[in-house]
This record gives C-alpha cells, structure tokens and sequence, in this order.
C-alpha cells in the first residue's frame, strides 16, 4: 500500500513524524507538507502566485518536499505531479488539537483529506484532542496504524472520507471507540484591537470553545467522555430534507421570474 502524508501544522511537527514512524512499517509512504503552521486555511488553494516544492528527507518516508502552500495545495501537487505512483490513501495528521464538529470546516487537516477523495483517493483526517504545550502523538499513531490495517483487510471506496478524534491519554486510559456524527462548535470569537509600530490598527482573534448541549452520539461527546470518535463524511453538502419542499415553493413562485423580470423593465 501506499500512503500519502500530509498535515496543517507544518512539516516540523511532531504528529505527521510521529504517523511516519508508525506507518512505516505497513506501507509505503510520501510526504507533503506545508513549509509552516497551516490551521485554519479550510480547502484555501494558492493562486497567481508560485508553489514551492522542494525534497527533504523524512525518516521512513520514501519521498518527501516541503510545500510553500496551503495543506490542500500539498495534496493537489502531490497527486497531479510529485508523485507518480498511484496513491492508496491519503492521511492528514496527526493534527495537534481536536477537529471536532464544525471545526472541520475551517480545519487545513480535514480538508487536505477531502482533496484527496475529490482527487479520487480515500483520505482520513486524524486529530489528538490536546490544546498547546508538548503532546504524545503515540496512541493515536498506534490507533492510525491499526485502523489502516483494517482498510487493507476490508478495503475502502474511493469517496471515503473519515474523521478521527483520538483523546489525548494513555493508550489503556482510552475508553473505546464510538462512531459518530458531525457535533457543533462555536467559539467566543474575540477580536482584540491592537496598533502596529506604525500606529495602524489591526486585530487579534481569540477566545475558547462555547460549552453548549450536544447530541449524545457527536464526536464532540464522544471525546469528551475519553472515546475515540470516528466520524464518515461526505462532501455532498446538499441539504435533502429541504429539496422537496424548495421544488414546491421555490419553483411555483419563481418560475415566472423571467417574465416579471420583462413587465417590470416595461413600466419603467
């Protein structure tokens, strides 16, 4: 098999060298990753202006190159032109702090995995649930490693896409494993007002997670309550339950729209 490996926080950190070192020894792996911290750039690609690609050497990586770009920018380089083996699965991660609920929308390590599925490869997205300071990104590269083994036995779609939250304890401290679904995550959004040497005014952005209630079969509860979460998910972002009723609505009353388009520039 082989793996491509990529993150958000940077080809310096210790989660995507700690997966390496795991995942070495079950398949053959490739690395991109951004040439700095990444969090938060969502699916942001880099246009009109230059990627930089250029090799380093990663133990128990075959090929590696530190991207002057976005995480999905590594992904997209990697698959179109870097690599020229065809890639199995494409691991982002392990990312330092959770990326649970509606965290994946802006998270760089859950949508370097999705440009994976859209480039045709099955992707998961894993995330140690710690804030700040120094982490041990064993467990979850142990627990990656042996997820992994599970998708060579059973094989995987191609339109796979998986998140993975492991809590930040000792592997027997762990309670289990739940699979879930998307939970919520708001934040405080607090923008700190600050001056630059040249006195012009620009803003900080901070603040901590809104506590609030949470479906008890989220990924945000599952973590929690010290279980690794597992959440599939799907890039389809259509809105199904409204489908049938915007065909009713939507299309009776602004089916004529053209025609009220015509009258209104007639009376003008």
């Amino acid at each position: 098999m082989r793996i491509l490996l990529t993150n958000d926080d940077g080809i310096h950190a210790q989660g995507i060298h700690s997966l390496a070192r795991e995942l070495s020894h079950i398949a053959e792996l490739y690395l991109v990753a951004p040439d700095r911290e990444r969090s938060g750039t969502g699916h942001s690609i880099t246009v009109f202006e230059p990627i930089k690609a250029s090799p380093t050497r990663v133990p128990g990586v075959k090929k590696a190159w530190i991207i002057g770009g976005t995480p999905v920018d590594c992904v997209k380089l990697a698959l179109a032109r870097l690599i020229e083996e065809p890639i199995d699965l494409v691991v982002s991660g392990i990312n330092h702090g959770p990326n649970l609920g509606t965290d994946v929308l802006y998270s760089g390590t859950v949508s370097a995995a999705a440009e994976g599925v859209i480039m045709g490869c099955p992707a998961l997205a894993v995330s140690l649930n710690t804030e700040g300071g120094d982490a041990d990104f064993t467990t979850a590269a142990r627990f990656t490693r042996r997820m992994i083994r599970v998708i060579m036995k059973e094989g995987i779609e191609p339109t796979t896409l998986i998140n993975v939250n492991v809590p930040a304890l000792p592997e027997d401290q762990i309670k289990g494993i739940r699979i879930t679904r998307l939970g919520v995550r708001n934040y405080d959004n607090l923008f700190e007002e600050r001056k630059d040497p040249r006195g012009n005014t620009y803003y900080w952005m901070g603040g901590g997670v809104v506590e609030e209630d949470q479906d008890p079969e989220s990924d945000v509860v599952a973590v929690q309550e010290d279980y690794i979460s597992i959440t599939p998910i799907h890039l389809d972002l259509t809105d199904y339950r409204l489908i049938d009723t915007y065909k009713t609505n939507f299309v009776r009353y602004l089916s004529s729209w053209r025609a009220a388009n015509d009258n209104s520039k007639s009376n003008n």
